[in-house]
């Protein structure tokens, strides 16, 4: 089953009905994690089991893997999955991971990843940013050519998570 939503903008310039159903292909979360452990963050082993981790965590399907330790550090890296893939690149200097995390389908939940990396890259904060990607109207199965619709953004740090912007396509 997809995620319905409504579209923020007048359905009209979308090509959809008012009272058609709008539902989208994908979840795409854009992931920031701040002062990590850099130790973690410069071996490409652990990176790649903790990014295999969270693939799983989340409920998707692995289906191949590459990372690459870069000198003198730094780890970019992507898990492919069924529902679409998990890529990572580090800043171990700085502390800092940037994530994207791609679902397809429901059989998997993004934000389920996105949890488990905070936790085990140790991330002292964290934000990410939610797109619905791929919208569809359901009454004429065709593909609305829009821009991205913004399900959410949010912070999440060890005191626990606060929503900040928007949440749900609220107005940032």
């Amino acid at each position: 089953m997809l995620l319905p939503h409504q579209p923020e903008r007048d359905p009209t310039e979308l090509n959809v009905k008012p009272d058609s159903t709008v539902v989208n292909l994908g979840r795409h979360l854009l992931a920031e994690f701040y002062d990590c452990n850099s130790n973690i963050l410069n071996n490409v082993q652990i990176i790649e089991d903790v990014m295999t981790e969270a693939a799983i965590a989340c409920g998707a399907t692995v289906v191949e893997k590459r990372f690459h330790h870069f000198s003198p550090f730094g780890v970019s890296g992507v898990v492919i999955i069924s529902e679409s893939h998990l890529a990572i690149h580090t800043w171990p200097e700085y502390g800092y991971a940037a994530v994207d995390l791609f679902t397809c389908g429901n059989s998997c939940d993004p934000k389920v990843a996105y949890d488990y990396l905070q936790e085990k890259l140790h991330a002292g904060s964290a934000f990410y940013s939610e797109l619905k990607r791929g919208l569809m109207n359901l009454g004429t199965q065709k593909m609305i050519e829009s821009p991205f619709h913004l399900e959410a953004q949010m912070a999440t740090s060890t005191a626990g998570a606060a929503v900040i912007g928007s949440q749900k396509g609220e107005e940032i």
